[in-house]
């Protein structure tokens, strides 16, 4: 593995933009950006700005290779299978492991998809994904995502108290056993880390500063205290220690989707001079304007085809939820 990294060029993250003092303020993002730090991995850190519903976000690329998240299981078990960097080769074969993985990749995902795009108001979701595309674009793609994360856990106008008690019913018996499991231990398995760790810290620092206040998964993760010194301690170890020493960088969109990583290692985004752009950046940003009137002919048909439906899946959203300040 070690030779496997040293033939590669410098690794790159393209994730979602940071905000909530947290480097990646996408769920699906940070724990990539954790895997790689419980790794060691020296790695670059870019931003996409302009793709708020893509599903290969987030990806890693080093020179011409590439690891999608919408492949193969996603991006840490592409990393893996492709010998990258693979925390988990001492656990991957304990029972017990595997389950709390897909306990955590299951239940605790599906109670932050629905508190972030069901439970709550608009405003994170709005923040993570949507502030830098127009308005009118931003507002129609948050209500065509809250359609799709509705169908994607099964709730309709019938079932919708029942099925939101069972998510968070699922989310505190995950809990309960997360933090039997941990004690006062540093790591769950192995008393080293692993991608559970990786996993299950990028869930608990997003619930605990990108969800409201309100937030009643927020609440149900506080009432465990070991679980959230646990957060509290990798946070500072491994998240914190590696941005202190430097402001988050504003990125340009055309830096995180086309370009690679800088050939040296580092695990600090770069801000770049004040330079002119070049003909390949030029290109760049038209087909980003192309990128947004797809966007809108997408969502028009989008709204077409829901109009003419039977009606079993609402949005149940009002204008109310994008009233930002």
């Amino acid at each position: 593995m070690e030779d496997r990294r040293g033939e590669r060029e410098a690794l790159t993250l393209v994730a979602r933009k940071p905000c909530f003092s947290l480097p990646t303020a996408c769920p699906n993002c940070i724990p990539a950006y954790i895997y790689l730090k419980l790794a060691k991995i020296p790695f670059t850190l870019e931003f996409n700005l302009i793709h708020p519903d893509s599903d290969q976000i987030p990806f890693v690329e080093s020179g011409d290779y590439v690891a999608y998240n919408n492949e193969n299981g996603g991006v840490l078990q592409k990393l893996k299978d492709d010998g990258i960097v693979d925390l988990d080769y001492e656990v991957s074969g304990i029972p017990e492991w595997v389950s709390f993985k897909a306990m955590v990749e299951s239940w605790l995902s599906d109670a932050v998809l629905y508190e972030l795009w069901v439970g709550s108001d608009a405003k994170p979701a709005h923040k993570i994904y949507y502030s830098d595309l127009p308005w009118p674009i931003g507002k129609i793609l948050y209500y065509k995502q809250v359609y799709v994360v509705k169908q994607l856990l099964g709730i309709t106008s019938e079932n919708a108290e029942r099925r939101e008690e069972e998510i968070y019913r699922r989310a505190t018996v995950a809990y309960g056993a997360l933090s039997a499991r941990l004690g006062e231990k540093s790591f769950f398995f192995e008393d080293r880390p692993t991608s559970l760790d990786a996993v299950f810290l990028g869930h608990a620092l997003f619930t605990l500063l990108a969800l409201p206040e309100t937030s009643v998964l927020r609440s149900k993760l506080l009432g465990h205290a070991n679980l959230v010194k646990y957060a509290e301690n990798l946070k500072s170890e491994y998240v914190d220690a590696s941005s202190s020493s430097s402001s988050v960088p504003q990125s340009d969109p055309s830096s995180s989707a086309s370009k690679r990583g800088p050939a040296y290692w580092s695990s600090k985004p770069k801000n770049k001079p004040t330079r002119e752009k070049t003909e390949e950046e030029k290109k760049f940003r038209r087909r980003a304007k192309y990128f947004l009137a797809t966007q809108v002919v997408a969502v028009l048909i989008f709204l077409s085809v829901i109009g003419g439906s039977n009606g079993e899946v609402e949005l149940g959203v009002d204008d109310e939820a994008f009233d930002y300040e």
